[in-house]
């Protein structure tokens, strides 16, 4: 058996404790002795693997981003064409705005909490923003030119963080599917020739 297994176990328990506490009360609000409470481990090891709440919050945000990556390749695998690929990515949200688990967007709250450029959780953010939009990006060039990817990246992403401050609003459902509706009209405009 190896040595490191019980120590990553505990790291990782860590880690979903505070997601799960960070994601219903908020990273300020959420003290270490909560986590540490919740996750039922000594200070000690808390401190071991976390030797400040700001690396937590970075080691959390790094795992919402791995799902969420995670979750989108899986969806992404079955589809073929560009629009059905970036469908996938309008599906998971859909889902996730009717998920009991909603709460908002962490990254968005984070965002909120930590407004400093050069915080490392801004930093986390803003990797995980630019992520998506490059992600859309990468499914788009292979219908569009660079520059009309990217510019329909930025738009499509805008869109989706619009929808999720509306579905954190309780008007999920209509957010979702006129984000449908504005991506297809402008999927159709950039098909246009000339």
């Amino acid at each position: 058996m190896n040595a490191t297994a019980p120590a990553i176990d505990k790291r990782q328990q860590i880690v979903e404790i505070a997601y799960a506490l960070f994601k219903a009360s908020g990273f300020h609000a959420t003290g270490i002795d909560k986590i540490i409470a919740g996750a039922d481990v000594a200070k000690m090891t808390m401190y071991r693997h976390f030797p400040s709440k700001d690396k937590l919050i970075v080691a959390v945000l790094d795992y919402r981003t791995k799902l969420f990556e995670t979750q989108l390749d899986h969806l992404a695998a079955k589809a073929v064409t560009p629009g059905q690929k970036i469908d996938t990515v309008f599906d998971w949200y859909e889902r996730w705005f009717q998920s009991p688990e909603f709460h908002g967007c962490l990254f968005a709250h984070a965002l909120a909490e930590f407004g400093d450029g050069d915080h490392p959780v801004f930093k986390a953010v803003e990797e995980h923003k630019n992520g998506l939009k490059q992600r859309l990006r990468e499914i788009l060039v292979e219908e569009l030119p660079a520059g009309q990817a990217d510019s329909a990246a930025t738009v499509l992403f805008m869109l989706l963080e619009g929808a999720t401050l509306l579905a954190q609003m309780e008007q999920g459902e209509a957010a979702i599917r006129n984000v449908r509706t504005a991506a297809g009209s402008l999927m159709a405009m950039l098909d246009r020739p000339g």
